[in-house]
């Protein structure tokens, strides 16, 4: 403890000039020794993260875990300083291993395939049927296929049973128009 006290500037002996009353003036003791060591490294540290890793996010959360294992060898650490360096220089290397086997192994994402074309030799309904947009397409499907009503269809397409009805209107429209000219 002596030799964080010296590294941090502060002198070895009770926190408020009184005889210590045991293991709690100690971990307050401690901690007011970290807390002025993370006053002092942080800022510096999370630049020199922040050049490793490129991302000011991770670069904070690195520096907090460099001075949580501090905390856990605060009795042994020499020079903390040096210490809190090394430990987040490794980590930004561990870091950046890691992003790199994700990388390495990050699952290829399907390619995208258009839906099938319809066959030539269908009825001019089905190809007329391709004519229409999605929606106007699933409505009439929805409608005359399923036989559904207004409020399912609507439920279904997620939105209001008025918008079903001008959906198949429309198609309908569209469908007299190319199939009957």
């Amino acid at each position: 403890m002596q030799r964080i006290e010296a590294a941090v500037g502060h002198e070895t002996g009770p926190v408020d000039g009184g005889t210590p009353e045991g293991a709690e003036d100690e971990a307050d003791r401690r901690w007011a020794l970290l807390a002025d060591l993370y006053r002092r490294e942080q800022p510096g540290l999370v630049r020199l993260a922040s050049l490793l890793v490129r991302d000011a996010a991770v670069a904070e959360e690195l520096v907090q875990e460099a001075f949580v294992r501090l905390h856990r060898h605060l009795d042994d650490a020499d020079r903390p300083g040096a210490y809190l360096r090394t430990s987040v220089v490794n980590l930004c290397h561990s870091h950046g291993r890691r992003v790199q086997v994700a990388a390495r192994h990050a699952p290829t994402p399907a390619p995208v395939v258009p839906p099938p074309g319809l066959p030539p030799d269908l009825s001019p309904v089905w190809q007329a049927l391709d004519l229409l947009s999605a929606r106007q397409r699933d409505a009439v499907i929805l409608r005359f296929y399923l036989d559904l009503p207004d409020r399912e269809i609507a439920d279904l397409l997620g939105v209001r049973p008025g918008t079903v009805r001008s959906l198949v209107s429309r198609a309908l429209t569209r469908l007299h128009e190319v199939l009957e000219p």
